[in-house]
């Protein structure tokens, strides 16, 4: 789509070539994080409509999608509804207000899905299978790229929330298992969240073998990606959440590292063999995570089929050439 131009809404400057418009959210509880947060945007009725081609949010039942459906005119501006919703029956959908912007979010024109599983949770909710299209996510993979050398140190990284439902607590117990058999072997950690008093602990004894590496942007990630050998995280399910794709899997394998990972929801769309998905134990963990930190040849051919796919199906501008693709088609299909 040439010459699109795009404006954010809102509370942080997003980076790129994009007109902010600094807002916050009318919260009235602080509850139910993620696409379900309680929240109204501030500053939308200040737009007006007809300036717009489209209007974009994320989640069927977000209320800012349920707000956007109401601040249109006329079915202007057209409406697309980004989802990467994977629970068949999200539970979320049965309560107010969200299942008010749930029934709003169905006079959009597009839904896009960031995962295969989200195009059959729209189905199974009998959205209308023309509105639907499947752009998966992309990466910079000049950014996210191998190491020119790849370590030999046997270092794990994870770099994700460090919240129950992403496993840090699985990971650290892990390694100290994996430890035992290989007292060298480390675990770099970025991220933040309510874990963290756990996490900087580990990283206060010597003898774990754990850093804490903080909150890093993209650049920050990626060098440390290229300073590991494995990526692992352990995710598991929550009343009304399950792992969807993960984006820090797909950062991961341009970087070309092997992952070891926890089956968990739809991760399976991001981590295919020979990556390991084991069950969510720390045995199996620590079996996954030595498997490849004892065998740089197995690390090395892995991580050469990771890059290779990552380039094929996940490179950031072939993506956003796949998801402009998309809007232009439903412009084309509404006459515009």
């Amino acid at each position: 789509m040439p010459g699109t131009s795009v404006t954010a809404l809102a509370a942080q400057e997003p980076v790129g070539d994009i007109t902010w418009v600094p807002s916050t959210y009318r919260r009235p509880v602080k509850r139910f994080i993620e696409a379900g947060a309680l929240a109204w945007v501030r500053g939308l009725d200040e737009q007006e409509p007809s300036a717009y081609d489209w209007v974009t949010t994320l989640e069927l039942c977000s209320l800012v999608t349920g707000q956007a459906s109401g601040w249109r005119r006329d079915r202007r501006p057209l409406q697309a509804v980004i989802t990467w919703e994977n629970l068949p029956d999200q539970p979320l959908y049965k309560v107010p207000p969200y299942n008010r912007a749930v029934a709003a979010s169905r006079g959009a024109d597009l839904f896009l899905c960031m995962v295969d599983a989200a195009r059959e949770h729209l189905l199974d909710n009998g959205f209308p299978d023309h509105k639907i299209r499947v752009v998966k996510p992309g990466v910079d993979t000049t950014i996210f790229a191998p190491a020119d050398h790849p370590t030999a140190a046997p270092t794990v990284a994870f770099v994700s929330p460090l919240a129950p439902n992403k496993g840090i607590d699985r990971v650290l117990d892990a390694m100290k298992l994996v430890r035992r058999q290989l007292p060298e072997a480390r675990l770099v950690v970025a991220g933040n969240g309510p874990l963290r008093d756990r996490v900087a602990a580990a990283a206060a004894d010597p003898s774990a073998g754990v850093t804490l590496a903080g909150q890093l942007d993209a650049h920050g990630v990626a060098d440390l990606l290229r300073h590991a050998a494995v990526f692992c995280t352990a995710p598991r399910p929550t009343w009304k959440w399950t792992e969807q794709l993960g984006l820090a899997y797909l950062e991961a394998q341009a970087c070309g590292l092997p992952v070891v990972t926890t089956r968990c929801g739809t991760n399976d769309e991001a981590v295919q063999p020979p990556n390991l998905m084991v069950e969510d134990t720390v045995e199996a963990l620590a079996d996954g995570l030595l498997t490849f930190l004892t065998d740089a040849d197995r690390r090395l051919r892995v991580g050469v089929v990771n890059r290779d796919r990552m380039v094929a199906d996940h490179d950031l501008a072939t993506q956003c050439v796949r998801m402009g693709e998309a809007f232009a088609d439903i412009e084309t299909h509404a006459g515009r």
